[in-house]
């Protein structure tokens, strides 16, 4: 199989073109009991506008029928091949919430959660604010600084999430999840996946046994659960692969963790989409190419709540100008994966693609939807290929061959 990034790579010329990657986390969606999705039933006249003057289509994160993670997700996006580049969702937390990580170091993402009689009955611990997770996460530090001769360190994250880091002597991050991963199912705990990470595997579940001593008289956040275990990778670099100055402006901590790990930079931003689009416009001078993560239409399709996702959707539409106005040479709109209100989770449903640049095959797409996309200019491709999509619409690539 030949490499697409190395091949782009190659092909890549320097341009004062500018490209907008608008990544509206979980976008897509399925029909369910209203018989739209929220992208149909949301009004949205600029991103609809948008659409009748762009090339639709629709993106396969992995591949057909794989329901992707967040990580592998992203770095399709960016180019980057999510099988052949494999990261846990640890690191890409610790990174973005500014955790140090080196070679002796195991990092997770944890999530509090509550549990009943064995059963985690709430991956999310009723979603707790910011603040509320701080002052648990002080209190399982103040408990606990060592598991045998393994240094244990937290930090929190944003709402129910926090990120645990190990620091020891031949740690292993070849760990399956503690995290049953849906609602209703019994507490598990880490299993080896190789010989090697045995003790660290042994590590682990002391702690979550620990974790649950300390929480137990918390009335939601009873419980901790552990996935996505990792130890720093290497990476090609954004900016010298694609040759571009990269800014990311996302206000959660994975996504700015997986933007640091392949080299962009992180731009401070205010938690609203409004915000975040003003960052762009602050910064606009400064770079080339804008990574912006909008996170909460994922959240609220991981919620089954319809009705709120339908509102970021309008809450998006609604700031949009504000990008429109800065007359990017190219403006990408799609999302990692799909997050059906009615799966409440991730799923493995094409997701909506919508580039914009005064080349594109205009003229066809009514509105940006799923349906719209299945029908559009660009077909059914693979995510990898939106960034050599985007960079030819930026008029950044050579041609290739004689």
């Amino acid at each position: 199989m030949y490499d697409r990034q190395q091949i782009l790579s190659e092909l890549v010329q320097s341009a004062s073109s500018k490209i907008v990657l608008l990544v509206m986390d979980g976008i897509g969606d399925a029909p369910g009991e209203r018989g739209k999705t929220p992208l149909q039933v949301a009004k949205k006249p600029n991103l609809d506008w948008v659409a009748k003057e762009s090339d639709l289509g629709q993106t396969i994160p992995v591949m057909h029928g794989v329901t992707p993670g967040s990580g592998p997700g992203h770095l399709a996006l960016f180019g980057y091949d999510p099988v052949k580049y494999q990261i846990g969702r640890g690191i890409l937390e610790a990174l973005g919430s500014d955790v140090p990580v080196g070679e002796k170091d195991v990092v997770a993402r944890a999530n509090f959660a509550t549990i009943e009689n064995g059963i985690v009955v709430d991956r999310r611990a009723a979603r707790p604010s910011t603040e509320e997770c701080a002052k648990v996460v002080e209190k399982l530090a103040k408990a606990i600084q060592s598991i045998e001769d393994v240094k244990v360190s937290f930090y929190p994250g944003k709402e129910h999430r926090f990120v645990v880091k190990l620091t020891g002597e031949d740690l292993d991050d070849r760990l399956t999840d503690a995290d049953p991963q849906k609602e209703g199912k019994a507490f598990v705990y880490t299993q080896a996946l190789v010989v090697e990470a045995e003790r660290t595997a042994r590590i682990v579940n002391k702690l979550l046994d620990e974790m649950r001593k300390v929480l137990s008289d918390e009335p939601k956040m009873n419980c901790a659960l552990m996935r996505g275990f990792s130890k720093y990778p290497k990476l090609p670099q954004f900016p010298a692969v694609y040759k571009l100055r990269a800014a990311a402006i996302a206000t959660y901590p994975m996504y700015r963790g997986i933007a640091k790990l392949i080299g962009m930079e992180i731009v401070r931003t205010g938690d609203t989409i409004r915000e975040e689009f003003e960052t762009v416009k602050n910064v606009w001078k400064d770079y080339d190419f804008f990574y912006v993560h909008v996170k909460k239409t994922d959240s609220y399709g991981e919620d089954g709540n319809f009705d709120a996702k339908v509102h970021i959707i309008e809450e998006v539409d609604e700031a949009l100008p504000i990008l429109l106005d800065l007359q990017p040479d190219v403006l990408v709109v799609t999302g990692d994966h799909s997050t059906p209100t009615i799966l409440k989770a991730h799923s493995w449903h094409p997701v909506p693609l919508m580039i914009h640049s005064r080349y594109a095959r205009k003229g066809l797409s009514k509105a940006f939807d799923e349906f719209e996309c299945a029908r559009g200019t660009l077909g059914t491709i693979y995510a990898i290929d939106v960034m050599g999509l985007a960079l030819a619409h930026a008029l950044r690539l050579e041609k290739f061959g004689a």
